[in-house]
Formats: C-alpha cells, structure tokens, sequence
C-alpha cells in the first residue's frame, strides 16, 4: 500500500514550513558534498515572492510539510525566451525522514499534471551538473539532458554548472 500524500498550495502561512525544508535539503546536500544550495539562501521573503508570483506546491503527510516544489511559467534567466510551450520546476524538495518513499516522484508528477492542465507540453528544470545521481534520478522520471552545461551565479556570487533538462508531456 503506498502512503498518502496530499498536495496543496502554498500561502503565507506556509513561509516557516518551505524555509525548513529548503533548509533540511540544503543541510543534507553539503553533508553528501554537493555545494548547491545553502541553508539561510532562501528565507521567507524568497517565498513569499514565489508565491505570490505563481505557484508554489505542499506535499503533505500525517498532517505535516513533507515536501515542495515552485512552478514557474517562464524561465528566461536560464532558458532564454522561450514560446509558451513549458513549465519550469525548482526547488523541487522532500524531508527524507518524514516523507514516504516516493514523494519526490509524486511532486515531479504533480507539477506535469499542472502543466498539462494549462496546455503546456514540455517539463524543464535544471540540476547541478556535479551530482550525478540527481541527473541519474531526473533521467529515470522521463527527462533528458538538452544542450551544454550552463553557468549559473547563486545569491551569495558562487559559480556552479547546471544541466538543462526536459521532458515531452503527452
């Protein structure tokens, strides 16, 4: 039986709950060597500009934020201009302790059921280029790496590579 796990929009009341979880995921990313992101880069005004910018999801379970993603409509600081054929996701994130096994699967399937309901054909995100399993993890969800590795500058000016990927939503 697979463990129930709920989603639902985020809203102000939600800062405190998404700043955890971008925290614990960041704690976890340097304890594994990955410098991607770092606890404190996203605080609850972050959030709450995402929020009221688009969407931003909760996966919940037993009551509690277990998981999250953004889901922008555009993306052209990374993709360029691009026709509105996409949706974008970041900061894809799950408590690994709390969540059931899966979660992350079932935000990344959440957010493609969003897309497809407002017509749009194409999943894209980008990963850091220097953690293989998270490319190893995205290319078993369906999505496929597309053009060279691009430079991104994070908040606090530090360089790191991201892969480009997407994935056709039929």
């Amino acid at each position: 039986m697979t463990a129930q796990v709920t989603f639902r929009q985020a809203d102000d009341r939600d800062l405190d709950a998404l700043v955890e979880l971008h925290d614990g995921v960041a704690h976890r990313m340097l304890r594994e060597g990955i410098d991607q992101w770092r606890p404190g880069s996203r605080g609850p005004e972050h959030f709450r500009a995402r929020i009221a910018a688009g969407e931003v999801w909760l996966a919940e379970h037993g009551g509690r934020a277990v998981g999250a993603y953004e889901l922008w409509w555009e993306d052209a600081s990374v993709w360029g201009a691009q026709p509105p054929v996409a949706g974008y996701v970041h900061r894809l994130m799950s408590d690994r302790e709390a969540a059931p096994a899966g979660t992350g699967r079932r935000l990344l399937a959440h957010a493609e059921r969003r897309m497809t309901a407002r017509g749009r054909t194409v999943a894209r995100l980008d990963c850091e280029a220097r953690d293989p399993r998270l490319g190893a993890y995205y290319r078993a969800a369906g999505y496929t790496a597309v053009g060279a590795p691009l430079e991104k500058v994070a908040a606090d000016g530090r360089r790191y590579a991201v892969v480009l990927m997407e994935k056709a939503l039929v």
